[in-house]
């Protein structure tokens, strides 16, 4: 999907154009006469760089992003009006279920604070919320019918694939973080109580939670003497390795094998779904761009070079 999307995009991009005096300011791109808003550009760029502070990008670097991000709003628009036009679109009702889910991750108002912090907007956020959850009811409700899989064709790949499928030993851990020992502890402890990992993170603040693999004789040598004789379910004693203070719990132990075709069937099918899935919407999408009107700002398009190479335009994508 996104060799056709960066490619119909481009042809976009390369039509050119000019701002309309009249438009409404804020305005960087419309979908069928739907407006995508700066803002919504700007949100997306923000998340992506969440946490990279002191980077300076180049002016390059910020017009290719910015287009790469345009390019996934303006298929999350067309996604959004294609529900519309089969009437099923997200409900209020849908989007307050899964605001609720989110929110359930964290305690009391903690939710709100964290956006404060963050300097996330929660209109923005519920913007992106909501063209997730469309692009979820897209796949689910009008992709996924469509597909089917024939055991012979689940047969065939796991065959061609036998490697795959073949799981080496190792030790499946939760790693929990913090500045210190009485923090890390306490960690464990609301883990053991069944809180996520976001929920804890949230209560304490200074505190991570994270799953990681390990293969047999990869160990560490300074966490061996800790983990080795952990049975599933235990936990190790706090360990204290450079600047880092943090406990491990064995959450599993797994001998070498060869999944059966019985056992691998659910990683065939997810992986030939996923593939069925890509091209199905592949092909909707090239023939959505095709008959769809998008327009986009002048100020948005980057400088062509002469390495730019051509593109076939859909004959209805213009700029603005």
């Amino acid at each position: 999907m996104k060799r056709i999307l960066i490619g119909i995009l481009l042809a976009c991009f390369l039509i050119g154009g000019c701002q309309n005096k009249s438009e409404e300011p804020g305005i960087i791109a419309r979908v069928n006469g739907k407006p995508i808003y700066l803002s919504q550009l700007d949100y997306k760029y923000d998340l992506t760089h969440e946490g990279s502070s002191g980077f300076v990008p180049s002016v390059a670097q910020v017009r290719g992003e910015y287009g790469q991000i345009l390019g996934d709003l303006i298929v999350q628009e067309l996604v959004s009006q294609e529900l519309e036009q089969r009437e099923i679109p997200v409900s209020d009702k849908e989007m307050k279920e899964a605001e609720d889910e989110v929110r359930s991750d964290y305690p009391d108002d903690s939710f709100e604070q964290i956006l404060i912090e963050e300097y996330i907007d929660i209109n923005s956020w519920r913007s992106q919320l909501k063209y997730q959850l469309a692009m979820d009811k897209f796949y689910r409700d009008i992709l996924r019918p469509e597909i089917k899989i024939d055991y012979k064709e689940a047969e065939k790949y796991y065959r061609t694939h036998l490697s795959d499928f073949y799981m080496p030993a190792g030790y499946r851990f939760i790693m929990v973080k913090g500045m210190g020992k009485d923090l890390v502890l306490k960690g464990v402890e609301l883990y053991r109580e069944g809180l996520s990992p976001a929920a804890i993170s949230a209560k304490l603040r200074k505190v991570s939670v994270r799953e990681i693999w390990i293969r047999s004789g990869q160990i560490p040598a300074a966490w061996k003497t800790f983990v080795e004789d952990l049975e599933p379910g235990k936990a190790s004693p706090v360990i204290t390795q450079k600047k880092e203070v943090f406990c491990l719990i064995l959450k599993e132990k797994k001998e070498a094998t060869l999944l059966t075709p019985l056992q691998a069937y659910p990683m065939v099918e997810k992986v030939l779904l996923e593939k069925k899935l890509e091209e199905k919407f592949e092909a909707w999408l090239k023939n959505k761009m095709a008959t769809s009107n998008i327009k986009i700002s002048k100020n948005l398009m980057p400088e062509l070079e002469n390495t730019v190479p051509e593109v076939e335009s859909p004959e209805t994508a213009k700029a603005e």
